[in-house]
């Protein structure tokens, strides 16, 4: 192609963003023969610090298609979880096998998603209706009865790509939601969180540790999420400190010293600063064009919801346009924001929202009330199964499947 070239072509749907939401949907459509082109800006599929955790019902999802088993074995299997009291080492443990009838993979999966991105790829190449191509930026769309018309370019050139429905699944600074203007409102939480990795080993010298560890400390939080070959650390910036003094390399050595003393320098690999958001469309869909995943809500990470729901969103939706194109109407769509925006709302957010503010508690008394409740429904058989359906993320899609 040359420079300057525009070229026009067409595909049935167009998916922007080839994160795990955007590759699951093309995976998905392509299996049903349906033309997709999936157009991703960055140059290679992403690979920085992301979402580090699958819940059962996303892998059972995935062994639809022969991808849980490879993904589990580049993870780590976490078949329970904790909230801890860092001071006195007591802990809340939350065992997924009280889960085990109503999922076959009753355990969290630690595992980068871009691992799953990966997977969806190599599964994507050899189906003859999908084409993914990197380094490509959408920089317009339009749409009318007949169609969406995607404008994007790259380094080589330019085009315009006729399709009956385009996909937002590029992530919470979506391109696509701000060019069709989404409302798009919520919060945004006061704290920055800072994620940094290392390849200190926490389980040799904090005693019980899981794979997945919420931790109160005197006066703050952390949290501990354990990978094969290093940990991920949620540290915050002190009251003292300003945002880039508490990124210089000291002061994260100072926020791990604290976690666990170590004669020798941490073996710090990355770290980066974001802030947390609690935000949702009003709709999924304008016309021709639907959100998925963060495109279309974002929430606090903690519980690790915001990547699995969407995948679930990927699958919902995919659900519907394979009826579309099967000679349903464009309002098949509508079902899928009714399916799944309420799960969004007062499942995903709503739960992360209480996850955090959870953890953010400083007051030790209401900390050790809380505690002591978390203990009093896990020893619960049937109160902890309840829990643990709604914080692996079945009650929120036994919800949604049932509307209609």
């Amino acid at each position: 192609m040359g420079s300057g070239l525009m070229v026009r072509e067409s595909a049935q749907v167009v998916v922007v963003g080839a994160g795990p939401v955007g590759l699951t949907v093309a995976l998905r459509l392509g299996l049903a023969n349906i033309s997709c082109v999936v157009l991703e800006q960055e140059a290679a599929l992403p690979e920085d610090l992301r979402a580090s955790t699958f819940h059962p019902p996303t892998l059972d999802m995935l062994s639809e298609y022969g991808l849980s088993q490879p993904l589990i074995e580049e993870g780590l299997i976490c078949p329970s979880w904790q909230i801890r009291m860092h001071d006195t080492g007591e802990r809340a443990v939350f065992d997924l096998s009280v889960i085990e009838n109503d999922t076959t993979h009753p355990f969290r999966l630690q595992c980068e998603q871009f691992r799953l991105s990966r997977l969806l790829h190599e599964r994507i190449k050899s189906l003859p209706s999908v084409e993914v191509r990197l380094g490509v930026t959408l920089t317009g769309l339009e749409q009318d009865d007949d169609g969406v018309h995607a404008i994007w370019k790259s380094a080589s050139g330019e085009g315009r790509i006729d399709a009956k429905l385009l996909i937002g699944a590029d992530g919470a600074r979506s391109t696509v939601r701000k060019l069709c203007e989404f409302g798009f409102e919520g919060k945004t939480y006061p704290e920055t969180t800072i994620l940094a990795t290392t390849t200190f080993p926490f389980e040799d010298h904090m005693e019980g540790l899981s794979n997945v560890n919420y931790v109160w400390t005197e006066g703050g939080t952390f949290s501990l999420l354990r990978l094969k070959s290093l940990w991920r650390c949620s540290l915050y910036q002190e009251e003292s400190e300003t945002l880039e003094q508490a990124l210089e390399p000291a002061s994260i050595e100072r926020k791990l010293q604290k976690i666990v003393p170590s004669d020798t320098p941490y073996q710090k690999l990355q770290w980066r600063p974001y802030r947390v958001h609690m935000r949702i469309v009003d709709d999924y869909r304008r016309g021709r064009v639907v959100l998925a995943g963060d495109a279309a809500h974002i929430n606090s990470p903690s519980g690790g919801m915001g990547m699995n729901g969407g995948v679930h969103d990927a699958f919902s939706l995919t659900d519907e346009i394979k009826q579309v194109f099967a000679g349903g109407d464009l309002t098949l769509l509508d079902r899928y924001t009714r399916r799944r925006r309420p799960v969004a709302l007062n499942e995903v957010l709503a739960q992360a929202d209480r996850n955090r503010s959870r953890m953010q508690e400083r007051d030790p008394a209401k900390r050790r009330e809380i505690f002591n409740d978390l203990q009093t429904m896990l020893a619960d058989r049937e109160a902890a199964r309840t829990y643990l359906l709604r914080a692996s993320m079945i009650t929120g899609l036994r919800q949604a499947a049932a509307v209609d």
